[in-house]
């Protein structure tokens, strides 16, 4: 799931999947733009066929700031 979430965000950014660490912020370290994120939100609701509240969910994203944030709320929630 990591390396498939890696792959993912290499999409949006100029960082190799194989050169993203979970220590990377997906702003400064890898420059997403919101829209970036939003749309890659969509993609791994696609890929890992969940879907994200983001009225219900909001708290829960808005604390995630890296790739290891992310990573950890996927596997919290069982994705």
């Amino acid at each position: 799931m990591e390396e498939k979430f890696k792959e993912i965000i290499s999409r949006y950014c100029t960082v190799k999947a194989e050169e993203i660490t979970n220590d990377m912020t997906f702003r400064d370290d890898l420059g997403l733009s919101s829209f970036d994120l939003m749309t890659f939100l969509g993609d791994l609701e696609d890929e890992f066929d969940v879907e994200f509240d983001l009225g219900a969910d909001e708290h829960k994203l808005s604390g995630i700031r890296t790739v290891g944030d992310a990573i950890e709320f996927l596997r919290e929630n069982n994705i």
